[in-house]
């Protein structure tokens, strides 16, 4: 097993749109481990590769006991209807924000062995896989917010107890050509 450190807000890893993964190789296999047993061991509902500073498009996400993993997700809406309640974040750790989001999504995308897969999420799992390939695009879910709740989470941000440990540190990636130490 395998856990690793997750980037807090402010890393600039986080705000970088990420890489297409084009290799589907013994590489990306261990970074999906690396990602499972790191939110494993978080109890999270997801964690982007970002969060963990590798550049390229994947997550591992655990939802109501539906657990997995896409790789280059595409997410479509099969309708508008909307949801709003509470959400938070690993590289956010302690902190949960009423966000907007999808009600129903669906995401195609591959498996780390590049099988075609898709998951169709309803509530939890929409906002999760919302979540997690806003972080893929270098999106917070705090820019999803209207203007009053942004700055107010922004003000709980800056006074958590976490954010002045949170100046980015730079790191090698653990995985190298994946990564490159993004």
């Amino acid at each position: 097993m395998t856990v690793l450190p997750i980037r807090l807000f402010g890393d600039p890893v986080l705000t970088t749109p990420t890489e297409e993964v084009t290799t589907f190789d013994a590489e990306l296999r261990r970074l999906v481990r690396d990602l499972t047993d790191t939110l494993r061991d978080q109890r999270g509902a997801g964690l982007a590769a970002p969060q963990l500073g590798i550049g390229v498009r994947a997550f591992a996400f655990d939802v109501d006991g539906v657990r997995g993993h896409l790789v280059n997700p595409v997410l479509s809406f099969p309708d508008e209807r909307e949801q709003d309640g509470p959400e938070g974040c690993l590289s956010i750790p302690g902190l949960y924000f009423d966000t907007k989001r999808r009600l129903h999504t669906v995401a195609k995308g591959f498996t780390d062995r590049g099988d075609p897969i898709q998951v169709v999420g309803t509530g939890e799992m929409a906002r999760c896989l919302q979540h997690e390939t806003d972080h893929l695009d270098g999106v917070w879910f705090i820019d999803r917010m209207d203007a009053q709740r942004r700055r107010a989470a922004m003000r709980a941000i800056r006074e958590a107890p976490w954010f002045a440990d949170a100046a980015p540190r730079v790191k090698v990636s653990p995985h190298p050509l994946l990564g490159r130490g993004r």
